[in-house]
């Protein structure tokens, strides 16, 4: 039920979500990696990922027509000379976005890489880098979190982060005990990715956060954002963007900002057929799950070695805050997409394949590969 793309036949999925164009493009095409498609190829995939997302937003009762009053202006943020606003091409890169190198598939640990939503999107807003993965030969899976996407679960009955997360954690309890994932969250989907590594650290060999809420043990995803939507006591009382689905008398079940916030948030580099695209298949984000504080050990969250893919045009999370989360809580890597605003998978698709490309690449150190031990690890069973 969670998978919007894996639920599907393969022949299906090739055809009505576009994410597969092996059989018109060729194996030479698949053995380069994932080049550029022509304006025509592109035109024809965006039409089929836009008619399915228009018939599973029928499906789905036409959520987007929810609407709510924002009012609040968010003038401040996009102020010229404001933080958020701010291109930030002067940041030294950790690593350069350069051109990929052909990727070998049998060096890689694993080809399949889970791609996981932020808040009110689902697996449609992968379509651009499903294509991409699979031509290079890799084994995509775009999940819906609950009430996301094709999921059909009211988004207000939803009163946990386990609850939001759960497809992510059924898909990863039911693969092979010897088989492992590359994980890619994005934005609040940060969230799940660190419950999931702190619940199944033994089925993922790799965590990557998409300008993501990489959460450190006792933080909420909330908090990554409070810079720019403000402290959550004062958000909750002052929001205008606030869904009240059990009732004004009741706590707010879900968040939604109207169109014209939505695309100065999110897409701000965004060509306007994929927002178009967006705009048919949002849906209400779930409260609880980003209000909801996580517990990360580091027998289990510590375990997995995690990735931060900075967006540089980014004015949903600013580059200072994406700053801060990675000063904070360091990861392995740090990549940065220069021009890319909150949703690089349709601003900067190419870049974003090269670097999760390189990302695959990159091997377990030696302590990590099965049958292998650390020099203390291997002192420690000496000395017992």
């Amino acid at each position: 039920m969670g998978n919007a793309f894996a639920c599907m036949p393969r022949k299906e999925q090739r055809a009505a979500a576009a994410v597969s164009r092996s059989k018109r493009m060729g194996s030479a095409r698949s053995a380069r990696g994932g080049p550029k498609l022509t304006p025509a190829e592109e035109e024809l995939l965006h039409r089929q990922a836009l008619a399915m997302a228009i018939h599973q937003h029928l499906d789905a009762g036409g959520s987007m027509s929810r609407r709510i009053d924002a009012g609040a202006s968010l003038s401040r943020r996009m102020a010229p000379g404001s933080t958020s606003s701010r291109r930030r091409g002067d940041l030294p890169d950790s690593v350069t976005n350069a051109k990929a190198a052909q990727i070998v598939l049998e060096n890689l640990e694993t080809k399949k890489i889970v791609l996981v939503h932020g808040e009110g999107f689902g697996a449609w807003c992968w379509y651009k880098t499903i294509s991409h993965l699979e031509e290079a030969g890799l084994e995509p899976v775009a999940l819906d979190l609950t009430g996301s996407g094709i999921d059909h679960t009211d988004t207000n009955s939803i009163a946990t982060l386990a609850d939001y997360s759960k497809p992510l954690i059924d898909y990863l309890d039911k693969l092979p005990e010897d088989e492992k994932v590359i994980l890619v969250g994005h934005s609040c989907g940060g969230a799940s990715v660190s419950y999931a590594l702190e619940h199944c650290p033994k089925n993922i060999s790799k965590a990557v956060f998409l300008t993501a809420t990489m959460v450190k043990d006792g933080q909420r995803p909330f908090d990554v954002f409070s810079e720019e939507l403000r402290s959550a006591d004062v958000f909750l009382q002052e929001s205008q963007f606030l869904v009240y689905g059990n009732g004004k008398d009741k706590p707010p079940t879900g968040l939604m900002f109207d169109k014209q916030q939505i695309k100065g948030l999110y897409f701000n580099q965004t060509p306007s057929k994929d927002m178009a695209l967006a705009a048919v298949s949002m849906r209400p984000i779930p409260l609880a799950p980003i209000m909801e504080k996580l517990s990360l050990t580091p027998e289990n969250y510590g375990t997995v070695r995690r990735y931060f893919i900075q967006t540089l045009d980014d004015h949903m999370l600013s580059p200072d805050a994406q700053e801060k989360l990675v000063r904070e809580n360091p990861p392995d890597g740090i990549f940065k997409i220069k021009g890319g605003d909150h949703c690089p998978f349709f601003s900067k698709p190419q870049s974003l394949n090269k670097i999760l490309l390189e990302i695959a690449q990159i091997q377990a150190p030696a302590a990590l590969l099965p049958g292998k031990a650390s020099s203390a690890q291997e002192a420690a069973v000496e000395k017992s």
